[in-house]
């Protein structure tokens, strides 16, 4: 096929293609500028407004562009860090802050272009249709709690949009625009006013997530994140998705629209990225990158046999973090085993099957991962250091389980669904947890999935929930963002007045305790007030053992001898793709 058209031309000729049209191109760029990522599975969802896998963040970064958001850096503090976007400052006191805190009033740069076929500026009315779209009826946004929950009148407008039909575009676009709210407002095209119920000491960190990135008037003519949308996805970045083959390849070209003097955060450094899916082994990911017929990792981790060996090796580094990943979540709503897994009797029974030690060994071992037994991992706002199931060296204690099993009315045990995901070491960690809940007279049925089905359908919709199509689980949280984050684990993962389609509290975890530690944190003017509220929520989460906690891992990452300037960007935890420079040699 003739090479894609780039910039502004892609949007119109991608419009009149068929999906496997778009699929033969793979990009005009030589081999020698453009930056090659291999990996296994697609995102969850490509629309800015519903997406919420890790990788998916490296991507959307490209093209789609946020009020606030992070710099990528050689370090972690460095890389969380808090800067202006497409505004123009950070809002403080008496310098679009209002005095009691509640009302943000920020100006936009200019020459942040559309690139529409006639380039257009982006305007604040861009960032009012961004927010409104979280709570679209067709692909709502798992994170819309952290809006709602802010914003005057968001609540009430998400609340009518719901009804909406989610199969008509129209339809959702007419509600999107004929109703307004109250705390969003276009005061001019560059300035934006956002009015909040109570002052929220993370908003700012709020609107950098991807989720708030502007939207443009042309989306309204397409159903958020169906195929329609995906192949007219229009960038402020600088890059643009110009072919796209679901589940295999996305190509992306310099956006001829995008202006480096408008953009504080970001370069265009290669020629042309390309994103090549269904590598499912590490090994053979592993393998690519060390013969530099790829560059960088997608999803697939570096195989734990070659951490020790790369060690010495420029090219390799072990990234710190905070996360919770991999975790173990029970579908409380699921109605199998006469609802076991409602009982919490059953989860901590569960709780102490699980072997923590071997699947730190699996990751790589202590260099790697450590040990997790709250939510709240080390280095987030909230973290406090306890086990509430303590077993001789981590290991697990079947006994226990099979004890507590049988006090909760199970002495024959139980039957349990366990979809896995078929990339990373997730089978291994799978065949882990099977293998220690056998020991206790547990069964499970695994179900290998795709890493964009598993969250972007099979976890994320209540039908599936509720009819008992899954029971357990382990997916894993990377937080929305570092620094002033207690908000950032609690709320999206166990809140329940939030739980519906596209929620991260995938089995519909609900305690009124914990969701009033929630509003009582919220309501806290400093971290340091909140951060004693989101402890108390932390353990009453765990005495309730809505999850498995299993580790706090680091993130080991290789890169090509040919890339330079590799700046890590921790929430995706990947190298920012446009910082990226090749070497020809």
């Amino acid at each position: 096929m003739a090479r894609a058209k780039r910039g502004l031309a892609a949007v119109i000729g991608l419009g009149v293609l068929s999906m496997g049209t778009i699929g033969c191109g793979s990009g005009g760029a030589g081999d020698e500028a453009t930056l090659k990522v291999v990996g296994s599975a697609d995102v969850d969802h490509l629309d800015t407004a519903s997406g919420y896998a890790t990788v998916g963040g490296a991507l959307t970064r490209q093209f789609s562009r946020t009020l606030f958001n992070v710099r990528a850096g050689s370090g972690f503090e460095e890389a969380i860090a808090l800067h202006p976007d497409v505004a123009v400052e950070l809002p403080a006191t008496g310098a679009g802050l209002s005095p009691d805190l509640r009302t943000y009033t920020i100006r936009l740069r200019g020459g942040v272009l559309w690139n529409t076929p006639t380039p257009r500026e982006v305007l604040a009315g861009d960032f009012v249709r961004g927010i409104k779209r979280l709570c679209n009826p067709a692909s709502p946004s798992g994170a819309m709690a952290y809006y709602t929950s802010t914003i005057e009148g968001l609540e009430s407008f998400c609340t009518g949009f719901a009804a909406v039909d989610a199969h008509s575009a129209a339809a959702i676009a007419a509600y999107q625009n004929g109703h307004q709210v109250t705390g969003l407002a276009a005061k001019d095209d560059k300035t934006l006013v956002i009015k909040l119920m109570q002052p929220a000491n993370d908003f700012l960190n709020i609107l950098a997530l991807p989720f708030a990135a502007a939207a443009p008037r042309e989306y309204d003519a397409y159903v958020p994140d169906s195929p329609e949308f995906r192949r007219h996805t229009i960038s402020d970045g600088p890059y643009q998705i110009t072919s796209y083959v679901p589940n295999k390849q996305y190509v992306l070209e310099r956006n001829r629209a995008w202006r480096p003097g408008s953009d504080p955060l970001r370069a265009q450094n290669v020629e042309e990225i390309r994103i090549t899916l269904g590598q499912d082994s590490p090994e053979t990911v592993q393998q690519q990158i060390e013969r530099g017929t790829a560059d960088l990792s997608w999803d697939q981790p570096v195989p734990r046999s070659k951490i020790s060996s790369l060690r010495s090796n420029p090219n390799f580094k072990i990234m710190g973090g905070s996360t919770n990943t991999p975790y173990l979540v029970f579908n409380t709503l699921s109605p199998n085993n006469d609802r076991a897994l409602a009982d919490r009797g059953v989860r901590r029974a569960i709780l102490y099957a699980i072997d923590k030690a071997v699947l730190i060994r699996l990751y790589g071992g202590p260099d790697v991962g450590q040990a997790l037994d709250q939510v709240i991992p080390p280095g987030s706002v909230g973290h406090e250091e306890y086990d509430l199931y303590p077993t001789p060296g981590g290991s697990g204690d079947a006994s226990m389980c099979r004890r507590m099993l049988a006090a909760a009315g199970h002495p024959g045990g139980l039957s349990l669904n366990f979809p896995y995901r078929i990339n990373s070491h997730q089978p291994q960690v799978a065949q882990s947890i099977q293998a220690n809940l056998k020991a206790c007279g547990i069964t499970t049925q695994l179900f290998p999935d795709t890493t964009g089905n598993l969250y972007g359908k099979t976890l994320v919709t209540p039908a599936e929930a509720r009819k008992g199509a899954w029971d357990i689980a382990a997916p894993g949280w990377v937080p929305d963002w570092y620094g002033n984050n207690g908000r950032a684990t609690i709320v999206p993962l166990f809140d329940g007045r939030h739980y519906g389609p596209n929620s991260t509290d995938y089995g519909g975890y609900n305690n009124d305790r914990v969701n009033a530690l929630i509003d009582q944190a919220l309501k806290a003017t400093t971290a340091r007030e909140a951060a004693g509220f989101w402890a108390r929520a932390d353990r009453l989460i765990m005495e309730d053992a809505a999850i498995v906690p299993l580790m706090n891992k680091k993130h080991p990452i290789l890169h090509s001898a040919r890339v330079h300037n590799a700046l890590y960007l921790p929430t995706s935890q990947s190298y920012d793709f446009n910082q990226v420079r090749l070497s020809t040699s």
